[in-house]
């Protein structure tokens, strides 16, 4: 039985290209699957998460990060009786639009379509999965349901100042940027949250980057959680067999804080449809005001001894320099584009905007791997270090 404020598939605002419904699946199922079957899926299992993609076997990389985070989700709606294949499904696409190296590649591909609108990876979801993303001569994109895009586009909230790409679809088909999504949206938005702030420290202490005394001691709450975990086995010395549960009970503490507060807040909002989860004016997913408290010196330690790393930043301007200067190379010489990609320049004429916003499609849907491989070919170097030449 799905909660009065859960998503109803039944009763979705439907998709831009009509269609019969699946008799096997709900419309929100539907949309997994195709999303999983997509090409840009399968393209994060090459996309930075932190760590340069290349960098090692074991590190997370957006597409298992993106898995991690469908996972708590699917949980969560499960718990608060959500439909939880769209919380699955916008979990699983939110870090779509990324280009390759992560919020390097971001902001070079930012300032390199400056004179074009500008770069966000969350608009450039929407672009991949409405245009660029096509499985059937049908039409364009994977022609989702309304509420998945919705998701998408405001899973963080409401988007008061959209750029060009959320604005081009808002005008094609509005998705009420104004207002807050349905709750399984909000759910996947904080599932990130609590994916990344586990895994980052998971993978962190993995790499070397942080030492797990110097986190106990800025970090309280990991402090606590690492004090239960060897005082249930004391007789165990092996910290590396120990860490993994410290990071599943650190999952554990903050989503049953999520469970805790969302429900004071869905009975404080006391919501009786999903549209009315829209028009709250307010978040009605969250953490306690405690948890909070105690994420933010997490936060704070694993940008200050791990994001800021030497050994990641070393790696952050020569992530810049090949997005940056692959764009650069392409709108110099656009004929080096494969075929299909001419081909959309040569459908819209000579129109400057066009070709600036084609060519950057066409560079964030690169994985780390291949847009080092094609700098190289364009340019005849490469700025990143010789391991990470192919």
């Amino acid at each position: 039985m799905a909660a009065r404020f859960a998503t109803d598939p039944a009763q979705s605002r439907g998709r831009f290209h009509a269609e019969p419904e699946s008799p096997l699946r709900t419309a929100f199922a539907r949309d997994r699957d195709r999303l999983i079957h997509s090409t840009a899926f399968r393209r994060l299992r090459y996309k930075t998460q932190v760590f340069v993609a290349p960098d090692g076997d074991h590190f997370r990389v957006r597409l298992t990060h993106s898995l991690e985070v469908a996972q708590i989700a699917r949980s969560i709606a499960r718990v608060l009786e959500l439909d939880e294949d769209l919380a699955e499904v916008v979990a699983l696409a939110h870090d779509l639009g990324h280009p390759p190296f992560g919020h390097s590649g971001e902001d070079a591909l930012g300032r390199a379509m400056h004179p074009y609108g500008g770069f966000d990876h969350n608009g450039h979801a929407i672009r991949i999965v409405t245009l660029l993303e096509s499985r059937t001569p049908a039409y364009d994109g994977l022609n989702l349901s309304w509420e998945v895009l919705e998701g998408l586009a405001k899973h963080n909230g409401p988007v008061a100042n959209p750029g060009w790409a959320l604005s081009t679809h808002e005008a094609l088909w509005p998705l009420e940027l104004f207002s807050w999504p349905g709750l399984e949206a909000q759910v996947a938005a904080l599932s990130d949250d609590i994916a990344y702030n586990a895994h980052d420290l998971d993978d962190g202490l993995r790499a070397g980057l942080l030492d797990l005394d110097e986190v106990c001691a800025a970090v309280p709450l990991v402090d606590a959680i690492w004090r239960d975990v060897k005082a249930r086995w004391p007789n165990e010395q092996r910290k590396r067999a120990l860490r993994p549960q410290l990071i599943r009970d650190l999952i554990g503490v903050l989503v049953e804080s999520l469970l805790s507060e969302t429900r004071r807040l869905l009975a404080e909002a006391a919501p009786q449809s999903a549209d009315e989860v829209r028009m709250s004016g307010r978040a009605l997913v969250g953490f306690t005001p405690a948890t909070l408290a105690e994420i933010a010196p997490l936060r704070s330690h694993l940008m200050q001894a791990m994001y800021t790393h030497p050994s990641v930043k070393q790696l952050r301007q020569p992530a810049e320099q090949v997005v940056e200067q692959l764009f650069l190379a392409l709108e110099a010489r656009p004929g080096e584009l494969p075929e299909r990609w001419r081909e959309r320049l040569a459908n819209e004429g000579d129109d400057s905007i066009w070709r600036g916003r084609t060519i950057g499609d066409y560079v964030a849907g690169m994985t780390d791997r291949f847009a080092i491989r094609e700098h190289r070919r364009l340019t005849g170097a490469c700025p990143m270090p010789d391991e990470f030449i192919f």
